[in-house]
Formats: C-alpha cells, structure tokens, sequence
C-alpha cells in the first residue's frame, strides 16, 4: 500500500513492462528476419503465391512494420525506465501496426494468400499495443512514470 502511495510500482509493473519488452523485440526479431530474408530462402518455407505476396510488400508498408516495432521496443524500454514518453511511443507504434494492417488486409487480402493466422497474429498484435497505451497512462496517473 505504500509503494501505491510513494509512486515506486509493484512488481506487476515490471514484469508486464519485461513481458512487453520481450513480446516487441519478438516482433522487431520477425521485421529483421522480413527484410533480410532472400527471394530463394522465402521459395524454400512458402508457396509462390505466397513469395509474391511478400516480394509485393510495398516499401511505405514496410516502413510502417519498422516504425511500429521500433518504436513499441522503445516504448518498452521508456516504460521500464519510468519515463512517460512511452505512452507517446507506444501511440506511435500502434499508428504504424494499422497502416501496416492497412496494406495486408485491406489492399491486398493476406487471409486468402496465407489463411486466418495473420489475422489472428495481427489482431493479437494490435490489442496488446493498445493495451500498452492504456497501461502506461494508468502507470502516469498513478506516479509510477513521470
């Protein structure tokens, strides 16, 4: 009760801000295995319709995965420093997910090259990132960033 009182965060403060630090550096992980990854390797795990999906990604889409995930990984590691520029990172991020979404789902229609799993994968990604907008307001109005 005291460390609510004194603004020093509980224990659950750090193990979410860790938890989000390792699911981000899992996704910036995946945006460096997309864009280093050959023609020929992806030929070898994917179908063609599949390989040309990806090849197709256009670079303003791509760049918005790099935003996204570069700024959630900062986001993570302003949260754990108790700084509240991670509620502004963490907008960011979830701005960039969107217009990344925006290409996959909505200009091209990644569920009929790939099936349900991006869906599945993205939507998880998109409600986690708002959840950390959330959490790290709740964490500012309750003294434990500033």
């Amino acid at each position: 009760m005291s460390d609510i009182l004194n603004g020093k965060p509980p224990m659950t403060f750090w193990f979410i801000g860790g938890a989000a630090l390792i699911w981000n550096l899992f996704g910036l992980m995946v945006y460096v295995m997309q864009v280093s990854t050959s023609p020929e390797e992806l030929a070898q795990a994917y179908t063609p319709e599949q390989v040309d999906f990806m090849l197709a990604v256009p670079k303003w889409a791509t760049s918005a995965f790099a935003i996204g995930v570069t700024t959630g990984v900062l986001g993570c590691l302003l949260l754990l420093l108790r700084k509240a520029l991670a509620g502004p990172m963490f907008v960011i991020s979830l701005i960039a997910v969107l217009i990344q979404d925006l290409n996959t789902f909505v200009l091209n229609d990644a569920i009929a090259v790939f099936g349900t799993t991006p869906a599945i994968i993205q939507s998880a990604v998109v409600i986690i990132g708002a959840a950390l907008i959330w959490y790290s307001w709740a964490a500012k109005s309750k003294g434990w960033i500033s």
